[in-house]
């Protein structure tokens, strides 16, 4: 008779040890991240972990997420087309509502050509990678985000950081830079500040040293501009002045997926070179012609981002009137900076207990120093709740 299994756990190996370590030593500083579960659809008030709480943590900035016009168009297109796209865009999973939405994107941005991509993050990884090689140099904005590093980093050209905004020092790096394939890269709106890129100067700097501009404008694109073509119509420029745009279809536009936009040329270039998009499946078609939907919205209820804007406004005047410490932001992005995330996760904690979701912000998010409670407002927020917030802000910040 054989023996019975044994129930002692195996010893654990170096591996599991080496993981182990890592995550004592993330939560030791503070920095462990942890998920909380959702049980109702996205708005302004949440039921989460089983209570109810006023959500000022969402990107959802002009509450599309459960509009019940992207929702049904979404129903409909998923009636007609099933579930899933079947296989990348150059095989066969290129839909025509895939097709009519690039269409639409390139319209809406004033761009010749778009092109959808998974996800914001792979549309800048790729889009970096596509267009620099050894004998390339990329300038980045010391705050740009992630997607945008890690795209430099894995790019074999030289990568040339400068600080935040500055222009004199890119201009520096631009003039001392041999490379002739120059690409400066940043966000339009820094998704932990809340500050816009210069773009105006940025435009004018990449024409004198015969550089591109890429932009990525994935907290902007859907409610910044008249029109909420984001923050290249919000300066008023075109694709000769930014030529490689990109946009994010999960945030203002409240569905899933990016685009890239530019010139004929560009795309055709993405189209054979970005990694990304040639070896991922295409987004479900239903999600796209619920993003088709969405961008129908933004032009039907244009209310919804003068909303939000007056919301941004409300909100600053009602912190400076709490002597409530803001960074010079003038988006729906409200940061309260703590620097140190110890009592960024106590202040996070106390808001939660009064009912307030509020991202809790550490490194490597952000800089060493710079952890910061990351308020975002939404168009269905109410005026009395952005002041019940910052009462409670006010009080924690007292206590903490």
């Amino acid at each position: 008779m054989s023996a019975a299994p044994s129930r002692q756990p195996p010893a654990k190996s170096a591996f599991e040890r080496r993981l182990e370590a890592a995550l004592a030593e993330r939560q030791g500083l503070n920095r462990y991240r942890r998920r909380r579960t959702l049980q109702s659809p996205q708005s302004a008030a949440l039921q989460v972990d089983g209570r109810s709480v006023l959500a000022f943590c969402s990107n959802d900035y002009l509450a599309l997420a459960d509009h019940p016009r992207i929702v049904a168009a979404f129903r409909t297109a998923a009636a007609r087309y099933g579930v899933g796209s079947g296989a990348s865009h150059l095989i066969c999973g290129h839909s025509a509502e895939h097709h009519q939405l690039e269409e639409e994107l390139a319209d809406f941005t004033g761009r010749e050509r778009a092109l959808l991509v998974s996800t914001g993050y792979m549309a800048n990884l790729g889009a970096i990678n596509a267009l620099t090689d050894a004998d390339s140099a990329v300038f980045m904005d010391r705050l740009n985000h992630a997607s945008l590093w890690d795209g430099a980093f894995v790019s074999r050209a030289q990568v040339h950081k400068f600080p935040h905004n500055n222009l004199l020092a890119l201009e520096a790096q631009l003039a001392a830079c041999q490379s002739r394939n120059k690409l400066i890269a940043v966000d339009g709106v820094y998704s932990m500040d809340g500050d816009m890129a210069p773009l105006p100067q940025l435009a004018g700097l990449a024409r004198t040293h015969d550089a591109a501009l890429m932009v990525d404008d994935a907290h902007g694109f859907g409610w910044l501009g008249d029109s909420g073509a984001g923050v290249c119509e919000h300066y008023g420029l075109g694709q000769a002045e930014v030529p490689v745009l990109m946009g994010t279809l999960g945030k203002s536009l409240g569905c899933f997926g990016a685009f890239l936009a530019g010139s004929e040329a560009l795309i055709e270039a993405l189209i054979q070179l970005c990694r990304p998009y040639v070896y991922s499946t295409a987004l479900p078609p239903a999600v796209a012609a619920a993003t088709r939907e969405a961008l129908a919205v933004i032009r039907d209820e244009p209310e919804r981002r003068d909303r939000l804007r007056a919301l941004v406004r409300r909100f600053r005047a009602a912190a400076q009137e709490r002597s409530i410490p803001l960074t010079d932001s003038e988006t729906p992005i409200q940061p309260v900076v703590t620097g140190d995330e110890a009592r960024t996760l106590a202040l996070a904690g106390d808001l939660l207990e009064r009912g307030f979701w509020v991202g809790a912000i550490r490194p490597p998010t952000v800089p060493e120093g710079g952890s910061r409670l990351r308020i975002s407002l939404r168009a269905d927020h109410g005026f009395a709740q952005v002041d019940s917030l910052l009462d409670a802000l006010k009080a924690g910040l007292e206590r903490n």
